[in-house]
């Protein structure tokens, strides 16, 4: 049942990228407001002109649609500074407020603080008391016109009928100076849930190095965007019974903001990587090629106008389950698109290393001789090769995938030459078979 009295907001300013802490807190904002069918407020906090761009501002919409969280009414903060000077003057008229002039920089209006014990009920946190006696007068508008971050954070969520706050737990300390500007307004006080700090893996807080980077940053690094928002919903949340790989459809009908933990949340890599390839091995091969065209175009392995769409899918195919990044595509299966491939040298030199030239040739023969060229009939006939040369299996598979691939791991080596055809396998044989040393 739709609830629309229920509205909250997500405010970031744009002075730089949206980064995964504010991408959660975005998420738990909307995840609620879909929850409750209540509705999602997008506010651009923009009142600093100089450190605010217009860069800032496109990314971090760009991020927010590429997560799906759609947003039901849009406010920038710069188009509303006569609201906020008006609300300014109210203080003042009623003796609340205070003007303090600055030599040669005009007027401050700012609010006085009585001494006072303020409680509010977060909703993840319970309880919490503030002693306002430590919290000195506060500037509603600085002298040169602008207002304050806790004066237009507040008349916002006032005239913008938020109900309900959520945000980082680094804004905890500002919420008694809020509750203060509220109540002299005459304003609700909304009510407020206070999100625990992200961790990095190796503890204290999160560090570029430990994943603290822009949301555009894992979309351009080969993430999807339905496993990001999964994993940062179990940053501080659980869907129950162990469960991790979540449907957002699902995570809407379950969510409730009173199950969010208070202790702080690990952010992982590598769990995010696992979380990745879990989506990733269920995602339409089809798509994930499409995914791909941009990505190999850009490298120069495919023409972005005329490329085999069947071929690529059957590629993808073969790596698909074991990707944990889409961009990882591109440097694992170049082979399959270069006509010249240059070996790995640790790899050239752990499996290249003896003279094979007798080896490659005779296995060259044998594809050259199959009439019926597919997986079985060429591992068929490497099988019978290697039962000939009495040699194990190992001794000869290594060196032919380094010769055909120029890597040491892949996909399986029969489905690797069928898919690179007897043409280029026979060539890329015979070239180490010529050559010196091999």
């Amino acid at each position: 049942m739709a609830n629309d009295s229920v509205r909250v907001r997500f405010a970031p300013s744009p002075t730089g990228f949206l980064h995964i802490g504010g991408g959660r807190t975005a998420l738990f904002n909307w995840l609620y407001a879909r929850s409750k069918g209540g509705k999602f407020i997008l506010r651009i906090e923009d009142t600093d002109a100089l450190r605010s761009k217009q860069e800032f501002v496109d990314e971090i919409l760009d991020s927010l649609k590429w997560l799906k969280f759609d947003w039901d009414e849009i406010y920038y903060q710069s188009q509303r500074f006569p609201v906020y000077r008006q609300q300014a003057e109210k203080l003042l008229n009623s003796g609340k407020a205070y003007i303090e002039k600055t030599e040669g920089k005009g007027e401050a209006i700012i609010y006085k603080v009585n001494p006072q014990e303020v409680t509010v009920n977060d909703l993840i946190r319970g309880e919490i008391k503030f002693d306002t006696s430590v919290i000195k007068d506060q500037v509603l508008i600085k002298s040169d016109g602008t207002p304050t971050y806790n004066f237009a954070c507040v008349v916002d969520d006032a005239l913008m009928n938020i109900t309900d706050v959520i945000r980082g737990d680094d804004h905890i300390s500002n919420t008694p100076k809020q509750v203060l500007i509220y109540n002299a307004l005459d304003f609700r006080v909304p009510n407020f849930a206070h999100l625990p700090l992200i961790m990095g893996t190796e503890g204290g807080r999160l560090s570029k190095r430990t994943g603290a980077t822009a949301i555009s940053d894992y979309r351009k690094m080969g993430y999807l965007p339905e496993a990001l928002v999964n994993y940062l919903l179990l940053l501080s949340w659980s869907p129950g019974e162990d469960k991790e790989v979540i449907d957002i459809s699902e995570a809407i009908r379950l969510f409730k903001i009173t199950d969010v933990n208070k202790t702080s949340a690990t952010f992982d890599m590598k769990k995010l990587d696992w979380m990745n390839n879990q989506y990733l091995k269920n995602e339409p091969t089809e798509k994930l090629a499409q995914q791909l065209v941009g990505i190999l175009a850009e490298k120069g392995l495919i023409n972005k106008e005329k490329y085999d769409k069947e071929y690529l899918a059957n590629i993808v195919k073969l790596f698909q389950g074991r990707l944990s990044k889409v961009n990882d595509f591109a440097d694992w299966a170049d082979f399959f698109f270069l006509e010249e491939i240059i070996p790995d040298p640790a790899a050239r030199a752990k499996h290249l290393n003896r003279d094979l030239s007798k080896e490659f040739k005779l296995f060259s023969e044998r594809l050259d001789k199959l009439e019926k060229f597919d997986i079985a009939t060429i591992e068929e006939a490497f099988r019978k090769l290697v039962a000939e040369l009495g040699i194990e299996a190992k001794t000869l598979i290594h060196p032919v995938r380094v010769a055909l691939t120029g890597k040491t791991i892949g996909p399986g080596l029969f489905e690797v030459i069928y898919y690179l055809g007897k043409d280029r396998a026979k060539k890329r044989l015979l070239k180490w078979a010529k050559q010196e040393g091999v």
